[in-house]
């Protein structure tokens, strides 16, 4: 039986202690980062390898291509994508092209990813930033404006699914507001949750639909002021599935970041506690994963059927002429 983890390598190629470990750990899927990148061909046969050790040719397969600075898949083999705040800058002013813009874009990502048998993109990032904020969300997001946000969400969301790619909205209940880079430290939102729910919770909510969403490693003190959302069953329970409303898979964020403290084990054992569906071990070390492993229990009852129906978008995309979209996005882009 497949269990409550995605997993990351460690290169380009899979190392038979990994086969070895996959085969018994059985992940419900794989997570692929810049490391692991060399040329299309060699990442389809990364990709074909992963799945065979779970024995599931369709298994989940994600990565973090949202375009700017976060795309795994790079120039020369990969047309570079605009950050997503270069979407929103063209909603001020032509609304209309903006959605276009956006549809175009995560069609075409979702056309570069099914090439090379990625089925899972961790987009569209929904966080709302706020002046003052750090700059790991910046112009990862579509705008200050939360209705910019969810305006272009949406399409991102239709783009994706419509190009036979799931997407994962992240970071749920909302990262915009973080003074602190999550990937080292762990930031603190001390804003009235009023004020959360009426920006930053908002774009989440109005897109709630989304197949599969990602935590944030953040604390909301007038939540929960001891845990990060992650790891809060307050958070999750009350804000993410109640106020939120959002029934999807839920995945966590990276266990290997510096915004959580104790053992990897731990870690997970904490988030799945909380109410992650699954929790993702990015880093590809071999001795973390196993942690991992030892807590990451069957995929069954509530969490498997959240998996069952987030997989039930996966559809074939329809005729789709890259040329023209991609000519088409351009002329958007340049007016």
């Amino acid at each position: 039986m497949r269990t409550r983890a995605i997993y990351g390598c460690a290169g380009a190629q899979l190392l038979p202690e990994e086969r070895s470990f996959f085969r018994d750990a059985q992940p419900w899927g794989f997570i692929l980062f810049a490391r692991n990148i060399q040329d299309r061909s060699q990442v389809a046969a990364l990709v074909k390898a992963l799945r065979e050790t779970v024995d599931d040719p369709s298994a989940p397969v994600l990565i973090d291509q949202e375009g700017g600075r976060v795309a795994r898949l790079k120039p020369p083999h990969w047309k570079a994508r605009a950050p997503a705040a270069r979407f929103g800058e063209l909603h001020v002013k032509a609304p209309e092209s903006a959605r276009e813009a956006v549809y175009l874009n995560a069609r075409l990502i979702a056309h570069d990813l099914a090439e090379i048998g990625v089925n899972v993109d961790c987009l569209p990032v929904l966080d709302v930033p706020v002046e003052g904020a750090d700059q790991v969300i910046g112009d990862r997001a579509y705008s200050h404006d939360p209705s910019v946000v969810i305006d272009l969400g949406r399409e991102a969301i239709d783009g994706l699914i419509e190009g036979g790619v799931l997407p994962v909205m992240k970071h749920i209940p909302g990262h915009g507001r973080a003074t602190a880079d999550s990937h080292f430290k762990l930031p603190r939102v001390e804003t009235p949750a009023e004020e959360l729910s009426a920006t930053d919770f908002v774009t989440f909510r109005s897109l709630n639909s989304c197949p599969l969403g990602m935590t944030a490693h953040v604390i909301y003190t007038e939540i929960d002021p001891q845990r990060p959302a992650t790891t809060s069953p307050k958070v999750i329970r009350d804000i993410i599935r109640g106020e939120i409303g959002f029934d999807g898979l839920l995945l966590s964020d990276d266990l290997s970041m510096n915004a959580l403290d104790g053992p990897i084990g731990h870690r997970a054992k904490a988030a799945l506690f909380a109410g992650c569906d699954i929790v993702i071990h990015c880093n590809g070390k071999m001795d973390e994963m196993k942690e991992v492993a030892a807590e990451a229990k069957p995929l069954e009852s509530e969490p498997l059927e959240r998996a069952q129906k987030a997989l039930s978008h996966l559809a074939p995309p329809e005729d789709f002429d890259t040329a023209a979209a991609e000519a088409r996005l351009a002329e958007l882009m340049n007016a």
